[in-house]
């Protein structure tokens, strides 16, 4: 396993079904879910689209691994940086890198994760949605750690005001990723710590 595995590489070398998902996620980042057909996939990884079948049951199938998957990686990732930390300050300010980096490396991931919640099948949404509820839980913490007096219903609020910010990344590329990165931090951590 890499150091660094990615949201949907936990290999060396992606298998087929990673490199069918991060095809997909571009594709579907560019032309929505609606309009990506299973040829369209299939195409991107240089395969049939009928053979796709070999390894997702439908193009709805691909769409629930992929947001579990990236769902998973910030959670798994989150509490990581959560837990290798004592000084909450800098709690705070590891998942803010944390996720302004995934921001800036997964565009086409963040952009499949907020336009297609309501496309996931029923189980597929609320496995998600559990993530992601554990995911903010990590973030609500650590803000009620690092900014004093800081209510929880406030804490949840300024999460999900910052995720909003660094996740409008894929549409804001006017500076180069480090340049963004370092702005997105400051922007992030300043947002948090004026929060109550």
């Amino acid at each position: 396993m890499p150091a660094n595995p990615t949201p949907l590489v936990n290999g060396e070398k992606a298998n087929r079904r990673e490199q069918i998902m991060a095809a997909a996620a571009e594709l579907f980042a560019h032309h929505g879910f609606h309009g990506v057909g299973i040829d369209d996939i299939g195409a991107a990884v240089g395969i049939s689209g009928p053979a796709l079948y070999r390894h997702f049951r439908s193009k709805d199938a691909i769409l629930g691994e992929m947001l579990n998957s990236i769902s998973r990686y910030l959670l798994d990732g989150g509490t990581a940086r959560a837990s290798q930390r004592d000084e909450p300050g800098e709690v705070l300010e590891a998942l803010v890198n944390f996720h302004v980096d995934f921001a800036l490396a997964h565009p086409a991931l963040i952009t499949v994760q907020e336009r297609n919640l309501a496309n996931l099948t029923d189980s597929d949404r609320k496995q998600v949605r559990a993530l992601q509820r554990q995911y903010v839980e990590v973030w609500v913490r650590a803000i009620s750690d690092a900014v004093p007096g800081i209510g929880e219903r406030q804490a949840r609020s300024a999460a999900h005001a910052v995720f909003g910010l660094i996740n409008s990344t894929p549409y804001n590329r006017h500076l180069g990723d480090s340049e963004l990165a370092e702005m997105l931090c400051r922007l992030a951590l300043g947002a948090l710590h004026s929060a109550r």
